[in-house]
This record gives structure tokens, sequence and C-alpha cells, in this order.
């Protein structure tokens, strides 16, 4: 975890040197990893900024568990420009595989849930190329209550339209 929290300060740094002048993006798609065992954890993540600080974001964690969730997140700007924190809240649908010992039959259990998120998100200004480094938290509802308070993820996309 710590070398991805140092890989982010490093590109923010990198990007700090650069044109000042970053510049915004409507649409991005790309990839979030995950510290923990969530139910949404490593995914494909598609953002769409639907007015200038909101955005809806999709993940897509396939594998076991296989998950989909979605976040509807507020953006704010910090200094220097393209970077901003954003939060937000959504919920997640999950399918975890599970096997009876005794039986040797392996079902497949539906999970509802709540998430949040809490982030930083910098878009680079001459390279189509935007990260994210985030918090996001789980509360599992159905069918097991449970709560993952570990899940920090960095994720890498790429930008288009403006």
């Amino acid at each position: 975890m710590k070398k991805i929290f140092f890989a982010f300060l490093l590109m923010t740094g990198i990007g700090l040197v650069q044109d000042a002048s970053a510049q915004d993006y409507k649409t991005a798609l790309g990839v979030r990893l995950s510290s923990s065992a969530a139910i949404v954890n490593n995914s494909v993540t598609f953002k769409q900024f639907i007015s200038e600080k909101t955005a809806i974001e999709a993940l897509f964690s396939f594998g076991d568990p296989l998950a989909l969730g979605a976040i509807l997140e507020f953006h704010k700007p910090l200094s220097p420009a393209g970077l901003r924190y954003y939060y937000g809240a959504g919920g997640y649908i999950g399918f975890i595989k599970n096997t009876n010992v005794a039986t040797g039959k392996t079902s497949t259990d539906p999970n509802f849930g709540a998430q949040g998120v809490i982030g930083l998100d910098y878009k680079f200004s001459n390279v189509p190329l935007n990260l994210s480094l985030d918090w996001k938290p789980e509360l599992n509802i159905v069918s097991d209550i449970n709560f993952e308070p570990a899940a920090i993820g960095f994720t890498a996309r790429f930008t288009f339209g403006k």
C-alpha cells in the first residue's frame, strides 16, 4: 500500500512540474486496484461527468466475487489545477461462490450493499491520463451483514472528451 501511495505522490509531483493548465475531462475508462477483499475490489472503472462537479462512476469486478457498483461523486477543485478531491456514495450487487463442504455442491449467493468514497483525483494537462487515490468503505446489507473499512484504491484511467 505504501508503494501505491508513493507512486501517486510521485505522479502528482510530476504533474506539478508540468504546465499548470491541466484540463478537465468528461469521460474516463480505466482500472482500479484495491488493497482489500471488499465485494467491489479490483475492477474496471468508468466515470462520466453529468455536470461540472458531479460524476457517476461504475465499477465492475470480475472473478470471485463478481460485482457491479455505482457511485455518485461530487468533485471540488484544489490547487494546483487538475487536482480535485471528491466524495460520494452509492451501492453494489455482488455474487459470491460458496461450496458446501459436506455435499460438495457450489452455490452463488447475492450480496447487496452500500459504499462510500472519498479521494483525490488528478488529470494531467497534456496527457489523456487521470490518476485517483481513494478510500471506499463498504457495508454489506444482504445476505451477510459485514463492514469493510480498509478498501484503499489506486485508479489509472484514460480520459476523453472535455
